[in-house]
């Protein structure tokens, strides 16, 4: 196919390997080639995907028009830098960046090239949440669970920037106003890090977010409730469903009726729409859906969750 774009992923682990198959699968992407510092991965993702591995992701400067990068959050802005600069476009996964200060450089970077920067938060394009903010007028309170059990391979961050974090990004979607105040608690328990955190989170309109997230429940968990004037709406992530309960418009009636309604929800697969909005995004040059201001915000927040954790535990 001409004028394919020209597209490759640096950091090929558990989901970087995702993003390269989802790749090689877009008639409209060149997959040029993968890159990770363990060689062998490196190319045995570049077999899967029928592309070229490399160890060194610069080497693909002037090669591609677009990247993903699923490396480390530390090393974020060290990856991402050299490409912003030149203006490749880039999907950069969640959180932005390990500090507020990278993620502004990292923003900074991506406005002076005209580069487009979609951050990978990922449940905005799940389909439950799109069809849920359909839905949303004027909400007063949200209630967010993301709880399970623990997973080796994040062993090395907290799970407010692991789990966390995609609900609060979520939330202030939702809101759609400042927040003013944000209270939080939490505690390791298998690791060094926070492993199980709550925050609540004030808005200047006086609506209030409470938002609990654990990788040490032994009951997988992910839901998000939402109380507004017109009604009740509860979004369960696993089962794809929407509860919703209003009350019945009836004249004369003192206390109406509640109807409750369940909605079923046309299942997608979140990383393959994900990507795909990314790369329409950069053929027809508009910008993402959630791009690194929005990303910035989420990091922000979750910054300021993690401080108030361990402002109150002396840590």
């Amino acid at each position: 196919m001409t004028n394919q774009l020209r597209v490759a992923v640096v950091g090929v682990g558990y989901l970087g390997r995702f993003h390269a198959l989802i790749y090689s699968r877009m008639p409209e992407v060149a997959l040029v080639g993968v890159v990770d510092p363990d060689a062998d991965r490196a190319q045995a993702v570049a077999a899967e995907a029928d592309c070229a591995a490399f160890t060194d992701a610069e080497a693909l400067l002037g090669r591609v028009d677009a990247v993903s990068v699923v490396a480390p959050t530390r090393v974020h802005l060290e990856v991402a830098a050299p490409f912003l600069r030149r203006g490749v476009h880039m999907m950069l996964e969640k959180p932005i960046a390990a500090t507020g200060e990278e993620g502004e450089e990292i923003v900074r970077l991506a406005a002076r090239s005209g580069a487009i920067l979609q951050i990978g938060h990922l449940e905005r394009f799940n389909a439950g949440v799109m069809a849920l903010a359909r839905r949303i007028s004027a909400p007063r309170y949200m209630e967010a669970q993301r709880m399970g059990g623990f997973t080796e391979r994040v062993a090395d961050v907290d799970v407010i920037s692991d789990l966390m974090i995609h609900d609060i990004d979520i939330i202030l979607s939702l809101m759609g106003s400042p927040i003013r105040h944000i209270a939080a608690v939490g505690t390791p328990v298998l690791t060094e890090h926070i492993d199980i955190a709550n925050a609540r989170l004030e808005f200047a309109d006086g609506a209030v977010a409470s938002v609990v997230a654990s990788r040490v429940s032994d009951k997988k968990m992910r839901r998000i409730r939402v109380f507004q004037p017109s009604g009740y709406l509860s979004l369960d992530f696993i089962t794809q469903t929407i509860d919703i309960a209003y009350p019945k418009e009836t004249r004369g009636v003192e206390r109406p009726e509640i109807v409750r309604e369940r909605i079923e929800i046309e299942p997608v697969k979140p990383l393959d729409r994900e990507l795909e909005t990314f790369v329409q995004c950069v053929r027809a040059s508009r910008p993402p859906l959630v791009d690194g201001r929005v990303g910035l915000e989420a990091l922000k927040v979750a910054l300021e969750v993690r401080s108030g954790i361990r402002t109150n535990t002396g840590g």
